[in-house]
This record gives C-alpha cells, structure tokens and sequence, in this order.
C-alpha cells in the first residue's frame, strides 16, 4: 500500500466512502466534493485493487483519491473500484492517512439493505458519547443491533483512539441509490455543519448516481474482458 499526499493538513475531520450496497458512500463523496469545492491532494495505490483507471470529461478518476475542503478542515477519501474483501486493508489505509493527517474525526457512510424499500431511514453508531445523539436525533437513529462488514466494521473493530462516527444509511436495492445517499448528507450535515442546501440535493445526487452508474458499469465489462484474455492466454 502506498499513500500519496501532495498536502498534508492538519486536525482534520476525514470522511470515508468506500463502495457498497447502493453505492451510498461514493455517490455521498461526490455529492460532497462538488458541494464542498475541494481540491485533489493524493491518491492510494494498492496491489490488490484492479489497475484500472476511469476516464471521465477528459480527467482520470483513480481507484482511491483523497480530496480536501479548507474552509471545514476535511479530508474526502473519494473511491470507485475497490475490488472484493478488502475490508482490513482499506481500514488499514484509513488509520494510517488519519495518523499522517492528525484526524481529529473519522466518518464513514455507508450503504446497507433495507426490508422497506421505502423507508430510507439512517443509523448511526458512534465510538464516542457526549452530544452526538442530539445532533443526529432528527435526521438519524442509534444503531442498537446489526452486523457491520467492511472498512467500517474493519476500523470498529480496530478500537482506535480517534473517534469514529458511522452513519448507514437504508438503501432499496443493491442498484445505486440516489435517495439514500441525499438522506445520509442530510445527517452528515446536521452532525458537521456543512450548509448543504437540501432542494438540489436529490437532483444532483441522482446526477451523480447515473455518473457513478456508468462508470461501473463499464468498469465491470472492462474486468470481464480482462478475465477473458487472462483465461485465453492460460487455456
């Protein structure tokens, strides 16, 4: 694992969203990254990510890039194609750029099944006491039972000293899910303060969520053409 940064500012908060069920985290990134105007400080290269880079309006967009916003002091990890079971080593990555950046905060939004697709409710679990539940009791719920997998389950059970905040938010269907992820910003902004204006939020979520769509989609039939010649070559 390699982590890039280009600047490295200080007592940040650092909000994560890795891909995963409804891919509410990465729809919340770039909801986040255009809201927030921020600016591309590194990037992560890790062996078992697949080498596979997108090309959108002309720009690369890596398998991980981070991405900062001054005015909050805040940190975006920004990730598309992570490949399977990396839940260790992507928390691995987290603590480290947390420790190199002196977080004061760690976020992580994440996506999870819902038995109500109409419900979008949000969830959060939180590491520390103190005002948290007041700043979330209109927009989310504490989590009192569940099963967390992945890079947030991963930096939970990690039991770091710096605090750790996840929010979940419920999706529909495993497709990417727009609405979701405006309601999990909703939550984020009650707990950070970001100003986010709620009338666009849903149009440019879904925006993004047939960006993002596309994106995987042929990222998807890159790696299956890519399994092909790999079988070709062996067979």
């Amino acid at each position: 694992m390699k982590i890039t940064l280009l600047k490295k500012p200080k007592n940040v908060t650092l909000v994560e969203g890795f891909p995963g069920f409804g891919l509410i985290g990465t729809i919340s990134i770039e909801f986040l990254m255009d809201h927030l105007k921020t600016e591309k400080i590194g990037v992560v290269e890790m062996e078992e990510i697949p080498a596979m880079i997108a090309i959108h309006q002309n720009k690369v967009i890596e398998p991980i890039s981070i991405h900062y916003n001054k005015e909050f002091n805040m940190v975006l990890i920004h990730a598309i194609n992570v490949g399977k079971n990396l839940g260790w080593k992507l928390a691995d990555m987290v603590e480290q750029l947390a420790k190199d950046l002196t977080a004061k905060q760690i976020i992580s939004l994440e996506g999870v099944g819902s038995p109500n697709p109409d419900s979008g409710r949000i969830f959060y679990y939180s590491t520390t006491n103190g005002n948290t539940s007041k700043k979330l009791e209109e927009t989310a719920k504490p989590l009192m039972e569940g099963i967390i997998v992945g890079a947030t389950g991963a930096l939970l059970a990690k039991q770091m000293k710096i605090p750790l905040l996840a929010l979940f938010a419920e999706a529909k269907s495993g497709m990417p899910d727009s609405k979701a992820a405006a309601e999990i910003i909703k939550a984020l902004d009650a707990f950070t303060g970001l100003k986010v204006d709620p009338k666009p939020l849903l149009k440019q979520a879904a925006m993004f969520e047939n960006k993002l769509k596309s994106i995987v989609e042929k990222g998807q039939k890159a790696e299956d053409t890519h399994q092909k010649k790999k079988l070709s070559y062996v067979g």
